[in-house]
């Protein structure tokens, strides 16, 4: 087996990252290069919980402006992590890798409650554990969930799964000569305002010593080159 620098990891896959180049939705195809590519590590004798996100069918925070209540379109947004957790797992499974959808809001014959202890123990009886409705509360993304569920399982590192290869100055897709920082600390992150994970995750991340990475999950390779130690992306750490 490979020398890993990372064995127990939790990966942060935005719901955008599944919808590929639709506007809308999951793009079978892109899930499936996903899914193949957490095979990969995951046979590699990698740990692997995944935390997903739902902004590729609803986005609470955005809803609000339509007239929703904040409270309730962040539990809807919940509810839509659901549904990608879901395809993953499904995705996953035909594939030969068993997993386990457990969830922060109660919802038993769709996927195990979270506890903390079983998710551990899935972990180490070589499960992927896809981790959905954020932290089971309104007003935290799940940006704040990956922070938090990586600092319970005793994860090594938060792989922050992006369209783009790192963190930039300014948006590469609008600034062609966008700047991509190999490190950063996580005090340049909040004072610079930078795009990585919000506030309040970067915050508990560094609470916790815990160091994330930033990378563009669209290149085949990326997430076994990240798990290995390579030079990859930007990461962000003391």
């Amino acid at each position: 087996m490979p020398d890993l620098k990372y064995r127990r990891v939790l990966l942060k896959l935005s719901g955008e990252a599944l919808m590929g180049d639709k506007g809308f939705g999951i793009d079978p195809e892109v899930v499936t290069v996903i899914a193949l590519q957490i095979k990969e590590v995951k046979e590699m004798g990698v740990e692997i919980a995944i935390v997903v996100g739902g902004g590729n069918i609803f986005r609470g925070l955005a809803a609000t402006s339509s007239g929703i209540d904040r409270a309730t379109g962040d539990q809807m947004g919940m509810l839509a992590t659901v549904i990608n957790g879901l395809a993953l797992q499904d995705r996953l499974e035909k594939l030969g890798v068993f997993t386990r959808v457990m969830s922060a809001l109660r919802m038993e014959a769709t996927a195990e409650p979270y506890i903390r202890r079983r998710a551990i123990r899935h972990l180490e009886k070589g499960r992927v554990v896809i981790l959905v409705a954020g932290t089971g509360h309104p007003f935290f993304t799940t940006d704040t969930a990956a922070a938090l569920r990586a600092t319970e399982i005793g994860a090594d590192v938060i792989l922050k799964a992006t369209k783009v290869d790192g963190v930039f100055d300014a948006d590469p897709m609008k600034e062609k000569n966008a700047k991509m920082y190999d490190k950063l600390t996580y005090l340049e992150v909040l004072s610079l305002g930078l795009k990585v994970l919000d506030s309040t995750a970067t915050s508990l991340s560094m609470d916790n010593a815990l160091p994330i990475i930033v990378f563009n999950l669209n290149q085949r390779g990326n997430l076994k080159k990240a798990v290995l130690g390579e030079k990859i992306g930007t990461i962000v750490h003391v």
